[in-house]
């Protein structure tokens, strides 16, 4: 039998109910419950513990593993660090119907949705979430913190920078690169390189906000 680990969600919104479906089909995690500031007793059948101050009673009382379900980049890489500095390992959501190959290689507490599809000696950074029907094919380089949001379709040797959207939709042909902390609006076909810190939209994507 595989060792269970007692996992805390950091989160309770609609992404973290995801998450928690997940979580649930891993034979290797317990969930001990989640935090958030939000009213209410408990999020998909796991218990409200109260918000992010119980992590260090419940890292003394032995949960050592965690979860930042968040959907927002920024805030969501915030967490993380502020998580792992608080001496939490992270565990990796994976829906048991997304593909993954043998060769791709993941970062921690990535989420991988259903449907989505993660080809050959593909890297995915950490904090990364991979939504639902999404499809990164080979040779694809998926940044710290990036959203690849449901639907999107990357063609092989794409790298997306560091805490990147790419919205609902987003096609990528192959060999792109797209910078950090951008956003991909939904429905875009990015066919040429993107820069960092920009909001791209359209067919084709064209840059219309660029932030210092």
């Amino acid at each position: 039998m595989p060792t269970r680990r007692k996992v805390v969600v950091i989160g309770a919104g609609g992404h973290a109910k995801v998450v928690i479906d997940m979580l649930k089909s891993d034979p290797t995690v317990d969930l001990a419950g989640c935090t958030t500031k939000a009213p209410g007793t408990e999020v998909s059948g796991i218990p409200i513990l109260g918000d992010d101050s119980v992590l260090q009673c419940l890292y003394e009382e032995g949960v050592r593993h965690a979860f930042v379900a968040i959907g927002d980049n920024r805030l969501r890489e915030k967490l993380c660090r502020q998580t792992a500095e608080a001496g939490f390992e992270f565990v990796n959501a994976i829906s048991p119907r997304a593909f993954i190959a043998e060769s791709a290689t993941l970062g921690s507490g990535i989420a991988v949705m259903a449907g989505a599809v993660i080809q050959a000696d593909t890297h995915i950074g950490d904090y990364a979430i991979i939504n639902t029907n999404a499809s990164v094919d080979h040779e694809c380089r998926i940044g710290t913190a990036c959203h690849i949001a449901p639907g999107s379709t990357l063609s092989g040797n794409v790298t997306v920078g560091t805490g990147t959207l790419l919205g609902t939709g987003t096609k990528v042909i192959d060999g792109i690169r797209i910078g950090q902390w951008s956003v991909v609006g939904a429905g875009a076909a990015v066919v040429r390189d993107i820069p960092d810190h920009c909001t791209a939209v359209g067919v084709p994507a064209r840059v219309v906000k660029q932030r210092s």
